[in-house]
């Protein structure tokens, strides 16, 4: 298969990681959102890609990184692709001890890979519940707005644990947050 010609929003099979999207392109390769991988990086001129429904055909190459940043962000909003969130390099392997104030009893200690697991599988059903605000038939203008307050608060809430990812992107962003 000629895979230089290949675009944005073309689907692909690829035999290790699955099905997948182009998000972006890149000289030599194609950033592809894997439906169970997340975002990979991956070599135009590999074998293991198959070309199921092919989009922007083209010969140009786009390299705007921030083009390719709001597409990730549009479809991490509004996509139903999981992506793959690293915890930050200084908590592999660590644990969060939950302490009762009561010394009799005993502390709780949990493994912050799991914890941090967790976290990012709320966030992800939060962005789900908004989508799904965002899209709804029945409710007024008015009734979104209103609730997409609520996930914002949300988010602000969330903001404690943005210490635990690796990379800033991920965080949560509450109502003071930048103007993304």
């Amino acid at each position: 298969m000629e895979q230089t010609t290949l675009g944005i929003g073309t689907r692909l099979q690829h035999t290790q990681f699955g099905p997948g999207v182009i998000v972006g392109v890149r000289y030599a390769t194609y950033l592809i959102s894997f439906i169970h991988h997340g975002i990979k990086e991956i070599d135009k001129t590999d074998f293991n890609l198959d070309e199921i429904i092919p989009e922007n055909v083209t010969v140009e190459v786009e390299t705007v990184s921030d083009t390719e940043k709001s597409l990730l962000k549009i479809l991490r909003l509004w996509g139903d692709v999981c992506e793959v969130v690293p915890l930050g390099d200084r908590w592999k392997g660590g644990t969060m001890l939950l302490q009762p104030y009561d010394k009799t009893q005993k502390p709780k200690e949990i493994p912050i890979d799991v914890f941090f697991h967790k976290i990012v599988m709320l966030r992800d059903r939060i962005r789900v519940l908004e989508q799904n605000i965002n899209s709804h038939k029945i409710l007024t203008d008015a009734d979104k707005v209103n609730l997409q307050q609520y996930i914002t608060r949300l988010y602000g809430s969330l903001t404690t644990f943005n210490v635990l990812f690796k990379e800033k992107e991920h965080w949560f962003i509450g109502e003071k947050g930048g103007a993304d």
